[in-house]
């Protein structure tokens, strides 16, 4: 390692930070092998190199510091920047949790009132279907023990009880649709949940990811390869 000169080790460095092969925290572990390795990873060359890398909107914009310096204001600015949009990331997850656990409720709710609904119109509808009868019974002979039954029970009927009946017939299937509409829609949300709250622990559990958008994502990428690509000629 001695005997390379630091020209041909300025080129090595020079050319692993073209290629992306080094990046910042590999100049920084370099640096502190020994005084000889700090200086050349010091290089304004390499940091400059960096610069117009990892951060291509803002390495246009001239400054009077030295590249490394400037480097690390900008990664720091950058960091901050990604702590930010992490916890607009972490509050707009558990926002979503929220909402869906609420949307939960609803439908729980609604379940609950249309299952009082169903058992009302099911009721009232098992009174008439045995009004009907009793009516039907009437028609024929029946011992008097019977017949005041049935009177008593056609007696209690105040509705026309054919046309009752279909409405209620009516009213009870959809009721069941609903129903079943309601917990197709409860199953969904749930789901939805899950995936949601998923996101949240992945959103928490990586605090420093990238939150860049593609577009800033792929400017880095045709960066990085320019800049391979000029070497290899």
């Amino acid at each position: 390692m001695s005997i390379l000169p630091d020209e041909l080790w300025s080129r090595i460095l020079e050319l692993g930070a073209k290629t992306s092969r080094l990046d910042y925290r590999d100049l920084c572990s370099i640096a502190i092998v020994s005084r000889r390795f700090s200086y050349l990873s010091s290089d304004p060359a390499l940091w400059s190199i960096l610069l117009a890398i990892d951060f291509p909107q803002s390495s246009s914009s001239p400054s009077t510091l030295p590249p490394k310096s400037t480097y690390k204001i900008r990664f720091e600015r950058d960091k901050a920047r990604k702590v930010l949009l992490w916890r607009r990331a972490v509050l707009t997850a558990e926002s979503q949790v929220a909402v869906s656990e609420k949307r939960l409720r609803e439908l729980e709710s609604l379940i609950v009132k249309e299952m009082e609904r169903l058992k009302v119109v099911g009721d009232e509808l098992s009174n008439l279907e045995r009004a009907r009868h009793a009516a039907v019974a009437l028609n024929v002979w029946q011992p008097e023990v019977v017949r005041s039954s049935h009177v008593e029970i056609v007696g209690q009927c105040t509705v026309p009880i054919d046309s009752r009946l279909s409405t209620l017939r009516m009213e009870f299937k959809v009721c069941k649709q609903q129903i079943a509409v309601y917990r197709k829609a409860l199953n969904d949300e749930n789901l939805r949940l899950s995936e949601r709250k998923e996101k949240l622990t992945s959103v928490k559990y990586h605090p420093l990811q990238s939150y860049r958008t593609s577009s800033t994502n792929d400017n880095v990428n045709v960066k990085r390869k320019k800049l391979k690509q000029c070497t290899e000629c």
